[in-house]
């Protein structure tokens, strides 16, 4: 099987005062003559490592069932820094968004042959991951076209700005759950019920009329839920 490379790139960010680490999954077939979709993946040496995310690509590939992918992983430095960024209340959530959206998207599309329009951009995450990849989209509708979201923390907050969110057709969401995630510790070491606020979310995106994908599968929180669930979650949104 032939395999893709992965750059290890860093990058400052102007928004959050920063050097941040990238990622950069290119598929095995790359060359600047094609034109690429581009995935951000937040949590992204988890999703490189833990989700195996870039061997489910090659296997695709190999089996030409995905059409051309970039996959940019950014990576979080620590917990505390995690949750700063990618927590809704996070001191630097909003540099975080802001950073994705206007300087990241902007050196990819610099750098890379991609598809220069919000549908050939996507986000994942997973957790944390998820909740900022959605609010992300939800602040820059018109630059990213999917979202992938496994487990995510649904708060008031997150419930408020899908509620708001005017333009239901800017993208769509790929949105999975465990029915064992009924007391899952987060990064504040609380005990926090996912699974019931996922339902409410669920229904309000349904009920919004944006287009959606929603799965409750067997399993925790823990990447022995969402590893498996990587080959559709690709397969879903990328197909060809």
């Amino acid at each position: 099987m032939n395999k893709g490379t992965i750059q290890d790139i860093s990058f400052f960010s102007e928004a959050l005062q920063e050097d941040m680490q990238l990622l950069i999954y290119l598929p095995p077939n790359y060359s600047p003559l094609y034109k690429y979709s581009v995935l951000i993946a937040s949590d992204g040496k988890d999703y490189f490592q833990l989700g195996r995310i870039s061997r489910v690509a090659d296997e695709l590939y190999e089996e030409g069932a995905i059409e051309n992918i970039i996959i940019v992983g950014v990576p979080y430095k620590d917990v505390k820094d995690r949750r700063s960024k990618y927590h809704p209340e996070g001191s630097k959530h909003i540099a975080y968004t802001r950073f994705l959206a206007q300087e990241l998207v902007p050196y990819i599309d610099d750098n890379y042959p991609t598809y220069q329009v919000g549908m050939g951009r996507s986000l994942i995450g997973d957790s944390l991951a998820a909740t900022v990849s959605l609010m992300t989209a939800l602040a820059y509708p018109n630059t990213f076209g999917k979202v992938i979201m496994h487990s995510p923390l649904v708060n008031d907050e997150v419930l408020k700005k899908v509620e708001n969110h005017a333009d239901v057709h800017a993208f769509s969401l790929y949105h999975v759950i465990g029915t064992e995630e009924k007391a899952v510790k987060t990064g504040d070491g609380k005990l926090t019920d996912f699974i019931t606020p996922n339902r409410e979310l669920h229904n309000l995106i349904k009920n919004k009329g944006i287009l959606t994908f929603y799965d409750e599968l067997e399993g925790n929180h823990t990447w022995k839920l969402w590893q498996p669930d990587m080959k559709r979650s690709l397969l879903h949104n990328f197909s060809v």
